[in-house]
Order: C-alpha cells, then sequence, then structure tokens
C-alpha cells in the first residue's frame, strides 16, 4: 500500500494513524482476536454494572468502587478499540486534531484514573482486614463519594496539559503517526517545535501519579499481609486473603502490562517497533476484559446475583 507522503509546506488538518508500518498483514489477523476481547470487555462490564445495580445485597461501598472501575474500562475501550478496528477492516486512518487530541485525554486522565481506583480500593480492604470494627464507620458511602470526585479532579487536573501542550505546538507537515492511537510522544514528535516539555511533563507527571498510586497499593498489601499472618483462628486466614484476592489479580492484570510495556519502550533499541504498539492496544482491552470475570467468578456475592438476575430473564 502507497502511504501519503509525509510532508507538506502547509500546516495538516488531520493526522493517519498506521498502527503496524512494517507487519500491516498482521492487522485482519490480530482483529478478530482483538475484536473479541472488545465485546468480552464491554459485556462483562456491562452485566457487571447491572448486577451491582438492580441487586440491592450489593449497594456497598466495595462494589460501588468495582463499578467506578468497570466504567473506566468500558470509556477506554470505546476510546481505543473501535478506532483501532475501523483501521484494520476499513482502512479509516484518517482521524481529525480535535479528535486526536480528546482521545489522547480520555486515554491519559482514564489510564490514571484506573489506578487511582485500585488504590482506593487497596486502602478498602486494608480497613476491612486490619480496622473490621471501624469498617462500617470508616468505608462508607459518603467516603466513596468523595473518593469519586478526588480521583476524578486529581487526574483531570493532572493530565489535562498533556493535550494542551501537544495542541498548542505547531504540525507544519508530518501528519502520519506510526501507532494506533493518538500517544502522547507519537503525536507530538511529529511537530516542528521542540517538545522537550512535553516529555518532560508525560514522564514527571505519569511517574507521579501512576508512581504513588502503586507506592500506597504495596504498602496497604504490606500491612495487610501483616496483619493476616497474625491471625491464630482456624481458617482465619484463608478467608481473609481471600477477600482480598480478586483485587490484588486485578492490580497484576493493570501493573504487568503497564510494566511490559515500559520496558518495551527502555529497550525500544532491543525490540521491534510494532511491539509496544502492540502492547499499547492490549493495555486498553485485556484488564478490561479480565477485571469483571475476576471479580465474577472469585465473589460469592456477585455470581449469586448474577445467576439471579439470569433466572428472572429467562
Amino acid at each position: 500500500m502507497t502511504l501519503p507522503s509525509n510532508y507538506s509546506s502547509a500546516p495538516v488538518s488531520e493526522f493517519l494513524l498506521i498502527c503496524f508500518p512494517n507487519y500491516q498483514s498482521w492487522q485482519h489477523w490480530l482483529s478478530l482476536p482483538l475484536s473479541l476481547l472488545f465485546l468480552l470487555a464491554m459485556g462483562a462490564n456491562a452485566t457487571l454494572l447491572v448486577t451491582i445495580r438492580l441487586e440491592a445485597s450489593l449497594h456497598q461501598p466495595m462494589y460501588y468502587l468495582l463499578s467506578l472501575l468497570s466504567l473506566l474500562d468500558m470509556v477506554l475501550c470505546l476510546t481505543v478499540i473501535p478506532k483501532v478496528l475501523a483501521i484494520f477492516w476499513f482502512d479509516l486512518r484518517a482521524i481529525s486534531f480535535f479528535a486526536c487530541f480528546l482521545q489522547m485525554f480520555i486515554m491519559n486522565s482514564f489510564l490514571t484514573m484506573e489506578s487511582c481506583t485500585f488504590m482506593v480500593m487497596a486502602y478498602d480492604r486494608y480497613v476491612a482486614i486490619c480496622h473490621p470494627l471501624r469498617y462500617p464507620s470508616i468505608i462508607t458511602d459518603q467516603f466513596v463519594a468523595k473518593a469519586a470526585i478526588f480521583i476524578l479532579a486529581r487526574n483531570f487536573i493532572f493530565t489535562l496539559p498533556i493535550p494542551s501542550l501537544s495542541g498548542r505546538l505547531y504540525y507544519c507537515g508530518r501528519n502520519v503517526i506510526e501507532n494506533c492511537i493518538c500517544a502522547n510522544m507519537s503525536v507530538s514528535r511529529l511537530s516542528c517545535d521542540d517538545v522537550t516539555v512535553n516529555r518532560l511533563y508525560q514522564f514527571a507527571g505519569g511517574w507521579t501519579l501512576l508512581g504513588s498510586d502503586l507506592i500506597l497499593i504495596f504498602a496497604s498489601y504490606t500491612l495487610i499481609l501483616r496483619a493476616v499472618l497474625r491471625l491464630k483462628a482456624e481458617g482465619a486466614v484463608a478467608k481473609a486473603l481471600g477477600t482480598c484476592g480478586s483485587h490484588f489479580i486485578l492490580i497484576l492484570f493493570f501493573s504487568t502490562i503497564l510494566l511490559v510495556f515500559v520496558l518495551t519502550h527502555v529497550a525500544k533499541k532491543k525490540v521491534p517497533p510494532d511491539v509496544p504498539v502492540l502492547l499499547n492496544v492490549l493495555h486498553h482491552v485485556v484488564p478490561a476484559a479480565l477485571n469483571p470475570i475476576v471479580y465474577g467468578v472469585r465473589t460469592q456475592e456477585i455470581k449469586q446475583g448474577i445467576q439471579r438476575l439470569l433466572k428472572k430473564g429467562w
């Protein structure tokens, strides 16, 4: 396929997303598992949200936080995957300036919102295990509302400069993005201006937000593990670990894919350039598809709620 020229004397009005410039024959084969993962993510999260909404027994702070996580997953999937599939199936590579920077903002803000939600959920599990008698008075509906406002406000404020800094750059000719999505640096490097500020803010902001969340999550689970090991009652350790096992698995999904993605960028000279592109796409759909399944399988209350809804439906 002949790609449009990367250079022009006039400012560009849109970008072209070229997912795998070296392996474009992959796209048709990759579209099938990607579309299945997308349908699974949307269907599973929608089922989880409906179950929590309709089952009175699930109207608890822990499940409200899980609902927030499902909403974030669905928005991330809808922001990224339909456009990727449109490229794979219909060769619709063009994306307008506004749509590109809007996608950039949603990806950056909602990814950090998800990380912050995991941090709040880790605190919820810490209180449940380490201070069970005080749990009803600490983790209340008001706490969840305040936590949701904090999650939205913190990440909106700190990630808004990312698309703003990229949007103010002058794009004088190159418009081909060698990526499936409008990632900040993939777009910024096409400009004719200095992108040092963009690069520094992306690095500092990302590691400050995600890094602080991961540190607090690690601290919470360290305290949880220490408290669990002190339990003497028979079966108490297994029961305590079971209450936070699902959450810990979700964190592993999120952090493992993110870690692999970061490592491939660090060692980008040793890996094909298409590998980080693929990992970036998968990071927006794989955790979203697996998160509700893990909670649905491991949490008895959710499993029973889904079964009751299915019986009512039949």
